[in-house]
């Protein structure tokens, strides 16, 4: 099929590629071996930040205020003692004067204070006392205004889903048994055999209750803080490797002045950036489900994944303008990996190590989104902003330095290539003089036997 594939060809054994193959070796092992170095180290950071997650879970505070000051407080906390420890989340208790309601208590969940906050209702034992005895208490009473827990889904969804929401569950369902065990026999002696009511209710004194002050059920909660802001950053990479080729196609750098290109470069990156962030945001809205989000927030999450994106572009522009080739997919995935895991799971459950992500513009981004789905309840703005901030004129800077070194060497290069053309030509033109030179040598030489070749041929004639 392709037949001139094996003509003009070498044998391994030939001397002339004896010169280049040990550097071709040496270059194939080196990049060999950094490779694999690099991504056993990814693989190891990525899986040191998820190593024994369940133990740091005591990392994550659950407020508790107990309104009620009875027995059900009681077993609240007899119940709290045998989950106590590394994986359940710690049980903070505070005074029903610091929290005077329970709105209090959502403010300092949506602040981010406590991940979450539980509560014994006002008079709940004296209410669970009195519906033991069955009758018209026992009839109106409310299992779900004893024990009551806020929350906020939109932060990690699927973390607090297991660590705060699951515990919590296991949490009531001990206290249940507390009080039991702690009152029991008190409560053998008031309960009224005779009203099954009362009966279901000593039973199942109380259902844990919830206020969930931003709801995220919807399936595609669970890549929001992974292959989202993975295919954002792809995205990108893949259209930078297109202008940068473009670019040394038709060799702008060599033609046109360092400060047109940057202008030119960064505005052709802002409006692929927002058309990007556009059509990211439109599939997250679209595959909402019955998600409670509105236009204000969809135009503000557009608005931050607009800049996130072109954070990214322009942070991945500086590794292609300063970086080596060879190196320059080594360092794009290292960026992902390392910004991937600065949100794949809340700091509390990572080592302490892994808190230098803070300044991984994911992680930013991020924060706002919740900020933003959650109407505010992740203030993170006064970190979150500036550092992507930073983040994106530091890598404008750095970019706009690349692309004066890079139109530098492109006019070293111009004119090496120009100098080599001319020195070319030279040795072209010498060398037609010289040639030249030798057929009038050749020639002058020639003269005397060519005129005594005339004259012989003259004589002849005569």
């Amino acid at each position: 099929m392709y037949p001139k594939a094996l003509q003009n060809l070498r044998h391994g054994s030939d001397t002339a590629l004896h010169v280049g193959r040990p550097a071709f070796f040496k270059a194939a092992f080196l990049n060999f071996l950094l490779l694999q170095l690099l991504f056993l180290g990814l693989f190891s950071y990525i899986f040191g930040a998820l190593f024994r997650q369940g133990s740091h879970t005591h990392n994550m505070n659950i407020l508790y205020v107990d309104y009620d000051g009875g027995v059900i407080g009681t077993s609240v906390r007899d119940a709290y003692k045998t989950f106590q420890g590394g994986d359940f989340p710690s049980l903070v208790e505070r005074a029903a004067t610091q929290f005077a309601t329970p709105d209090d208590l959502e403010r300092a969940v949506c602040k981010t204070q406590y991940w979450a906050a539980l509560y014994t209702s006002p008079g709940a034992s004296a209410k669970l006392g009195d519906a033991l005895t069955g009758g018209t208490a026992a009839a109106t009473y409310n299992r779900c205004d004893v024990l009551t827990y806020i929350w906020n889904e939109a932060r990690y969804p699927t973390v607090v889903d297991s660590a705060i929401v699951a515990n919590l569950q296991s949490l009531s369902s001990a206290a249940r048994m507390a009080y039991i065990a702690r009152n029991g026999t008190g409560v053998l002696q008031t309960l009224s055999s005779t009203d099954p009511v009362a009966i279901s209710v000593f039973t199942n004194p109380w259902l844990l209750a919830n206020v969930n002050i931003q709801p995220t059920t919807q399936g595609s909660r669970a890549i929001y803080n992974t292959l989202v802001l993975v295919f954002i950053m792809i995205q990108e990479f893949f259209y930078l490797g297109t202008i940068n080729g473009l670019y040394a196609q038709f060799k702008i750098l060599a033609q046109l002045y360092p400060h047109r290109i940057i202008i030119y470069r960064n505005l052709v990156s802002l409006a692929y950036t927002f058309l990007g962030s556009l059509g990211t945001t439109g599939a997250i809205w679209a595959f909402r489900s019955n998600w409670n989000v509105n236009v204000n927030q969809f135009a503000l999450t557009w608005a931050v994944l607009w800049l996130f994106a072109h954070a990214n572009f322009v942070s991945l522009d500086v590794f292609t303008l300063w970086l080596p080739v060879q190196y320059v997919p080594m360092s794009v995935i290292t960026w992902v990996i390392f910004n991937i895991t600065s949100v794949i799971i809340p700091f509390e459950l990572s080592p302490r190590f892994y808190h230098w992500a803070y300044a991984m513009p994911a992680h930013e981004v991020y924060q706002l989104l919740i900020d933003i789905w959650s109407r505010g309840c992740n203030p993170q703005l006064y970190y979150a902003l500036p550092i992507l901030f930073s983040l994106e004129l530091l890598g404008m800077f750095f970019s706009a330095l690349g692309i004066y070194r890079r139109c530098h060497y492109a006019v070293l290069a111009k004119e090496a290539e120009e100098q080599a053309f001319r020195d070319r030509l030279d040795a072209a033109i010498a060398f037609e003089q010289k040639r030249d030179q030798e057929k009038r040598e050749t020639m002058e030489s020639l003269k005397p036997s060519i005129t005594v070749l005339t004259l012989e041929v003259h004589g002849l004639s005569v």
